[in-house]
């Protein structure tokens, strides 16, 4: 299957104080979130200087693939655009087609299906595409979500093992491994039609099913078994009559100590960098319940530029090449897959 480039596509952050409203205020458009809790988000980034680490990151993974792309003869470039800001889709659009680039893999730095971290970047790049008036005139494929890649949870492994020897006494820890929360409509809602048959959605499976992987090969590589884990979430955002995603680190780190733990391991496993979300509402806010309360805590690098993670999504663009799917999930990426609840928009091709 011919592709001419490959696109990097993700949320984006602000890179000065000044663009840290604006920025909320484009993720949050539509969704009725209070300002109160905006401008409380707002303190996050501010605290930071206004640069979210985001940016940065894509920058330094563009590199990482290219590298890696160049070792295995993939000759495709790659370029990078954001949903919430600067590059943004449209101009990349732009961007490609000028270059004389007509067919585009998109690769999202979002490894799950749930409507925001997959169908949401489909129809992002579909509007990019009107919006460029391009439409007909580029073609852009989204991949598949990668969480079952062995290199997206090596990096994960490694972590783990580290921090339970890192410990004194790891048969009381609780390894708590967490994600971004979602509304639990949309929960509910994820994966195609012919996949959920009244079973979770396919958001938590998914998250269930690297979280046991990389607790298996924990416990092969440690002898300590069995080992405590739960999965938790983080970052709501939605206002508060709306129900999402529980349970909530911070209420997690509480209940391991109130159960005896005398450490939590924190796993960031939603995430495939650390970003605000990770630096703000763990390093800070979890990190800061547990040292109120008396017990441990350690958390785990995401993937980042691992080399591992790195060729994992060198992978994906050599499947997509090959013409195989990018997912072993057939109907992911489908028509019915993790639906907007709001409206039935146009979507770009998944892979």
């Amino acid at each position: 299957m011919t592709f001419e480039a490959v696109l990097l596509a993700s949320f984006g952050g602000p890179e000065g104080r000044d663009e840290v409203m604006p920025f909320l205020e484009r993720v949050t458009a539509g969704r009725g979130v209070p300002r109160e809790r905006l401008e409380s988000v707002a303190q996050h980034y501010l605290a930071l200087g206004g640069v979210s680490p985001i940016n940065g990151q894509n920058r330094d993974l563009i590199g990482h693939l290219r590298a890696e792309m160049d070792r295995r003869g993939i000759a495709l470039p790659v370029f990078w655009g954001n949903r919430n800001s600067a590059p943004f889709f449209v101009d990349t659009m732009r961007e490609m087609h000028a270059a004389g680039h007509r067919r585009v893999l998109a690769i999202a730095t979002s490894a799950y299906s749930s409507y925001s971290g997959c169908r949401q970047y489909r129809e992002n790049l579909a509007a990019a595409t009107q919006e460029a008036g391009l439409a007909g005139g580029i073609e852009v494929v989204k991949a598949r979500p990668y969480h079952q890649r062995p290199g997206f949870a090596a990096p994960f492994i490694d972590g783990v093992v580290d921090a339970l020897a890192s410990v004194t006494g790891p048969e009381s820890v609780r390894v708590l491994f967490t994600t971004h929360s979602i509304p639990v409509a949309m929960a509910e809602a994820g994966g195609p039609d012919e996949l959920r048959h009244g079973l979770p959605g396919l958001y938590e499976r998914q998250h269930l099913d690297v979280a046991r992987r990389v607790m298996s090969a924990v416990e092969a590589a440690t002898a300590i078994s069995p080992i405590d884990w739960q999965l938790v979430f983080q970052s709501r955002s939605g206002p508060p009559q709306v129900p999402w995603l529980e349970p909530d680190i911070g209420s997690a780190v509480r209940s391991a100590a109130a159960d005896g733990k005398s450490a939590v391991i924190v796993v960031p496993i939603g995430f495939v960098s650390d970003h605000v979300e990770v630096v703000w509402d763990l390093d800070h806010e979890a990190r800061g319940i547990a040292e109120d309360i008396g017990i441990g805590f350690t958390r785990v690098a995401t993937p980042g530029v691992d080399p591992r993670f790195v060729s994992s999504l060198v992978d994906v663009m050599a499947d997509a090449l090959a013409g195989r799917p990018t997912s072993p999930e057939p109907s992911l990426c489908s028509l019915t897959c993790c639906r907007n609840a709001r409206a039935d928009l146009p979507v770009v091709t998944g892979c």
